[in-house]
């Protein structure tokens, strides 16, 4: 993953941990799966669109 072994995620873990507290990482691992969530609702979105916009142009020529 990104070249990162064991020992360099456990040290970032650890700085993030110390960063934002025991406390706070929930609020932002929820923000963070809220984020994704929309992003991949609006790429579908977007497929959709253009899907049903190449599906009417078929249909015309």
């Amino acid at each position: 993953m990104f070249g990162l072994g064991t020992p360099e995620i456990i040290l970032i873990a650890i700085v993030i941990l110390v960063l934002f507290g025991a406390k706070k990482i929930p609020e932002l691992m929820q923000g963070l799966g809220k984020g994704i969530k929309e992003f991949k609702k609006a790429s579908s979105d977007i497929e959709k669109d253009l899907t049903s916009t190449d599906d009417k142009d078929k249909k015309v020529n």
